[in-house]
């Protein structure tokens, strides 16, 4: 099974957590799928229309989480689901829902939706890592299990789903495998509906699209915590997804399923820590890329050498009496502190962090240092709090992610 790992934000800063990598090994799946834009043009203006359009879908953040607005079905219905590149599937609940979390919005109801197709157990969509089970009705039956202990369960089917574009017209993908989710328990508060799956394996929702769109690639600009949840920023998919410009910091992607990139080390202001006095001895691919982690975690020295400088350059003195915040670095203030500069030094390029990125206030009046630690010395996560306010390329197809800085508000 693919590993996302999903944080409770209001454990976040009172609990360390264990780093489970596990990588899967997935069966391609080798399916097409058309798009439809919707115009009143001809052919020849639909064509011509469809390479002047980006393919977009709006984000929002949510209590440590950034949510994905994609519309499924016939007609469509709007559903939010994590923004997830640590994991693969894409899945909302579902009706009937006899044991799943709670929802502001309606559950999805197929039996509404004339797209809507089960996938059968012969289908070659069936076989796959987290698929196997057959009901009596001869539908394909799924477990995707999370990091965290989150689980869903439910049957994989196919549906349309219709994204927003650049030009304000919609665009519409059909026979996208989902899993509609009927037993789904775990880490979830009710703004979210399930979660969209983009890493690289082959059932996420990337590769499912990208052929359509001009290429497997997308950018995404998360939005800072505590953000205004009416303000959304855009992901963008395909051809016109790209991230240029002179600032931009290109990293390479090691091979996987999942986003891996290699640390060298990490800076506060001019003091710099590596991971090693000689790079070739560095695990390649020892940090991992994901949306769906609010924290960034560190391996154990790392932690230790980067919380020590931060708490040496900070003019203040550190909360120490609040059992509710544990061992992190919290200070009490009003509006975010004049914190130091942290750089992140990967393969390919350094990576500026500002205090917006690098201190996340728990409750009002407190901010904290925004990463933790883990006991697992060769991978670290790289997570949401230290990408907001960077818009993101991720490039599957030449295993390269771009970094821009952003302001993913305006």
């Amino acid at each position: 099974m693919a590993y996302p790992i999903l944080f409770n934000p209001f454990l976040l800063f009172i609990s360390f957590f264990i780093l489970l990598i596990h990588l899967p090994v997935h069966q391609a799946v080798n399916d097409g799928f058309s798009v439809n834009l919707i115009r009143k043009n001809s052919i020849t203006n639909t064509l011509s229309q469809r390479l002047m359009d980006t393919t977009q879908a709006n984000s929002y953040a949510n209590l440590g989480e950034h949510l994905l607005e994609l519309s499924i079905g016939t007609p469509p219905v709007k559903i939010y689901g994590i923004l997830d590149t640590g994991s693969e599937l894409v899945w909302t609940q579902c009706v009937p829902c006899p044991n799943c979390f709670k929802q502001l919005n309606p559950l999805f109801d197929s039996t509404k939706s004339s797209t809507y197709t089960n996938i059968s157990c012969q289908s070659d969509n069936c076989h796959q890592e987290y698929t196997g089970e057959c009901s009596p009705q001869n539908t394909c039956g799924y477990t995707y299990a999370y990091g965290d202990s989150s689980i869903t369960h439910g049957v994989l089917a196919l549906e349309t789903i219709t994204f927003k574009s650049s030009t304000g017209k919609p665009v519409q993908l059909n026979n996208i495998i989902f899993g509609c989710g009927h037993n789904n328990t775990g880490v979830f508060n009710d703004h979210e509906m399930g979660i969209i799956g983009l890493g690289r394996g082959p059932s996420s929702l990337i590769s499912q699209i990208g052929s359509s769109f001009g290429g497997k690639k997308f950018s995404q600009c998360l939005l800072p915590f505590h953000t205004d949840t009416n303000i959304s920023s855009k992901m963008s998919f395909g051809k016109g997804s790209e991230v240029s410009g002179d600032d931009v910091v290109s990293i390479p992607l090691t091979n996987g399923t999942l986003y891996f990139v290699t640390l060298l080390g990490m800076s506060v202001e001019d003091t710099r820590f590596d991971i090693s006095n000689n790079h070739e001895t560095i695990p390649k691919g020892n940090m991992f890329i994901d949306s769906g982690t609010p924290p960034t975690i560190l391996q154990q020295k790392l932690y230790d050498e980067v919380f020590n400088e931060v708490r040496k350059r900070v003019p203040m003195n550190p909360i120490t009496d609040d059992p509710d915040l544990g061992t992190q670095l919290c200070y009490k203030t009003p509006t975010n502190l004049n914190g130091p500069i942290i750089t992140m030094h990967f393969e390919g390029g350094d990576i500026h962090l500002t205090p917006i990125q690098t201190f996340i206030p728990p409750k009002d009046g407190v901010f904290c240092l925004a990463f933790t630690n883990t006991s697992n010395e060769n991978r670290g996560v790289y997570g949401n709090f230290a990408q907001s306010n960077f818009l993101i390329g991720y490039d599957l197809e030449r295993s390269m992610m771009s970094f821009k800085p952003t302001d993913c508000t305006k």
